[in-house]
């Protein structure tokens, strides 16, 4: 028997004497109501899972926002003041963790394992800025100017010289270029180990610099080569 039917029956159960029934078969009705309602013809516009599941999250997010609002002073202004400061904070926070990890960056070896010439270098470093790879070129133009010093006899050959350590010595033999080659120390070590990108600018820097040092002569030509500092 279908709901229709039932409901017929139900309905004559009521009238056909003018009094109620005695007693009412609510399961059979409420089986037949199931049964008919489960007819996907009533479900055809219905929304799906996913839909369902974006309304249900953005009421979420709805009553927690009418929540603050009331426990808030100010209502919705303050929430949104809140929210921006609570953003202004993680903003902060960020740019000083990344200022701390620039700070603490240790200062990167010169040289690898494998010694080159100055020459060689400077075409490395060429090499790199056609590429437009300017980490690469920053990195073997210092190398450039720090071999050319130690082919010059001006610097002692370290391996494992640091790039601070490599700058200091170069200004005990070329005084006059401290803050050149404090800059350039600095562009190696951010781009070698701070996670920093350089530019085409940096690199026409460090190649002026590694000019100007070929061309420069030191004050006391009888000084012994300066060994690390």
């Amino acid at each position: 028997m279908t709901w229709r039917g039932d409901a017929r029956a139900v309905h004559a159960a009521a009238h056909g004497d003018g009094r109620p029934p005695e007693s009412w078969d609510r399961d059979a009705a409420r089986e037949a109501a199931r049964r008919e309602l489960s007819d996907p013809r009533y479900h055809e516009h219905d929304p799906n899972l996913l839909q369902r599941a974006r309304t249900a999250f953005w009421d979420w997010v709805q009553d927690l926002f009418d929540a603050a609002a009331g426990a808030t002073p100010g209502g919705g202004v303050g929430v949104a003041v809140i929210i921006l400061a609570l953003i202004a904070l993680a903003v902060a926070l960020r740019l000083r963790l990344r200022r701390t990890a620039l700070t603490s960056t240790p200062s990167a070896a010169v040289f690898d394992a494998h010694p080159r010439t100055a020459a060689e270098h400077r075409a490395q470093a060429e090499a790199h800025a056609l590429d437009h790879d300017w980490n690469g070129a920053v990195q073997e133009t210092m190398r450039a100017l720090v071999r050319s010093l130690e082919e010059r006899g001006l610097l002692s050959p370290h391996p494992g010289r640091a790039a601070d350590e490599a700058a200091a010595a170069a200004d005990l033999a070329l005084p006059g270029h401290s803050d050149a080659l404090r800059d350039a120390a600095k562009a190696f070590d951010e781009t070698a180990y701070g996670g920093r990108t350089a530019d085409a600018t940096t690199y026409r820097r460090l190649t002026a610099l590694d000019t100007a040092l070929r061309r420069a002569q030191p004050v006391d030509t009888a000084r012994t080569p300066a060994g690390r500092p």
